[in-house]
């Protein structure tokens, strides 16, 4: 141990104090980025109708089926719905997407 050379000490210690940086920085990230789950994140969306909503249906969201009803009127399978609201926990509540000219 009498050795080594002092500078490879410090070498050492910098390698080590930067790989903590590293650790503590990407905790930190980690703990400010949102999470993604929960009915919440699938308000304002927008849907695919798959089974006509007359009222009830059935809508596609990011490639799953969802049980969906629209608020007025009726919406024909390919149209497109924005959802507006989640009930009991796994039923959509949507309204017809405005068509752009």
């Amino acid at each position: 141990m009498a050795d080594i050379n002092p500078g490879w000490w410090v070498l050492i210690a910098i390698v080590i104090v930067f790989l903590l940086v590293i650790v503590i920085l990407l905790t930190i990230k980690t703990y400010r980025n949102k999470i993604g789950a929960g009915r919440e994140e699938l308000i304002g969306k927008t849907a695919e109708v798959v089974a006509a909503l007359c009222p009830k249906g059935v809508v596609l969201i990011e490639g799953e089926r969802w049980t969906a009803t629209v608020d007025k009127g009726q919406v024909e399978p390919g149209e497109e719905v924005i959802i507006t609201k989640v009930v009991d926990g796994l039923k959509l509540i949507v309204t017809r997407k405005e068509k752009r000219s």
